[in-house]
């Protein structure tokens, strides 16, 4: 678990970066056998990409790193649960392991598509789950 935490608090840097760039505070990062080999955030507002979530961004720039489409030996730390879209993707990529903090009760995958994943990927929920909501809510609080 320190582990987990460590990892996640890469992710929320990334979500508070994102957040102070106007995006929906998401973060990510993909970790390989011990190495950080991805760091991304929400991209949707700058690139005017309703796909350019911290999800996607992160397994390409993982994927290209690594020189192959497949993930099954690495960790995705995500601040909050993957949408049904990046659920897809990291299906398709073949994941080893999933990381979220905050539950999306609205448009979660496990609401929606909870057979997203690749069979194999191992899932851990609610790692610095009061951290990431908080994040979430401090957004939508100062934009209302």
């Amino acid at each position: 678990m320190a582990d987990d935490n460590f990892y996640m608090r890469k992710a929320l840097e990334e979500a508070r970066r994102a957040f102070d760039e106007g995006e929906i505070p998401v973060g990510a990062v993909v970790v390989c056998r011990g190495t950080i080999i991805a760091k991304a955030h929400n991209l949707t507002e700058r690139l005017i990409d309703v796909t350019a979530h911290a999800e996607m961004q992160a397994i390409t720039a993982a994927a290209s790193e690594l020189g192959g489409k497949y993930l099954n030996e690495c960790t995705l730390y995500v601040t909050v649960e993957p949408c049904i879209m990046c659920a897809g993707a990291l299906g398709w990529s073949q994941l080893g392991r999933l990381v979220f903090g905050a539950s999306d009760e609205k448009r979660g995958y496990q609401c929606f598509a909870p057979q997203a994943l690749h069979p194999r990927t191992e899932v851990v929920q609610g790692v610095m789950e009061e951290e990431c909501t908080q994040l979430m809510k401090d957004f939508f609080k100062e934009r209302r």
